[in-house]
């Protein structure tokens, strides 16, 4: 039986100055939750502002996605910061984007890891401790989007936060239910009937096919769709159009 409902939400704003990533204002007219760079990987004022306002206007919700400080490399490098410095340095930028979202009329709804920050929190206790610490220093009690299972989640809990969890379109799975590094080949999916059939399967049994051919768990309540792959705003129609004729409701988790 199909998930009564799912939110789709992509990375956007991923510019810096004149240089543009994403094609944000097209995938803001499919997807219902934006992760909007917070400069810290890509993305810089003005770009935040713009996605913002966009986002406000087409009644998409606004989060913030947070990373290390890596603009030369995407915050893809893992990197070891000490935990209160990362701490600091998430409230630094979710606070930044909701300077933007306010100004828009909107708000910073819910807060995703970027990257090899994302990855990280996966297993990495004190890194996701620092993270949830980032967000309780905005005061602001934002839901945290994640990998099911991860220990980001469950320090997030701990402290009170909600956590929303988030499945991927386009990348492939592990046996344990985490995504095959990038490094690896066929770690992301570039079919477009693959990805569109793993969405479904996705937001209906919540079980899709690892990289070794195993069965594994992957039941969420966002499912992203990178914004930064070719052919992105055509690949995100489609699988909208996908879950809808499956009789999924695509909404907002917030």
């Amino acid at each position: 039986m199909s998930r009564a409902s799912i939110d789709l939400n992509a990375d956007l704003g991923e510019g810096f100055g004149h240089w543009r990533l994403t094609e944000d204002e097209q995938l803001l007219s499919v997807v219902t939750s934006a992760n909007v760079a917070c400069g810290f990987h890509a993305g810089d004022a003005a770009t935040m502002r713009r996605v913002c306002a966009l986002a406000v206007e087409r009644g998409v919700r606004i989060g913030a996605q947070v990373s290390y400080r890596d603009l030369a490399g995407f915050g893809r490098r893992s990197m070891d910061v000490p935990a209160d410095e990362l701490t600091a340095e998430v409230a630094y930028q979710i606070g930044a984007l909701q300077v933007f979202a306010r100004a828009a009329g909107g708000c910073v709804s819910y807060v995703k890891p970027h990257g090899a920050l994302y990855n990280r929190v996966v297993h990495d206790e004190g890194q996701a401790g620092a993270v949830v610490g980032g967000i309780l220093l905005t005061g602001e009690r934002l839901p945290v989007l994640g990998l099911p299972g991860s220990r980001l989640h469950t320090a997030a809990e701990r402290s009170g936060l909600p956590v929303v969890t988030e499945a991927f379109a386009d990348r492939a799975y592990t046996a344990e239910g985490t995504l095959v590094p990038r490094g690896q080949e066929g770690a992301v999916l570039t079919d477009p009937e693959t990805v569109v059939a793993q969405s479904v399967a996705m937001a209906g049994s919540g079980v899709v096919t690892s990289m070794c051919g195993a069965p594994v768990g992957v039941r969420a309540r966002s499912l992203c769709l990178h914004g930064d792959t070719p052919g992105a705003v055509a690949l995100a129609r489609r699988v909208r159009e996908a879950l809808e004729a499956s009789g999924v409701r695509v909404e907002a988790f917030v």
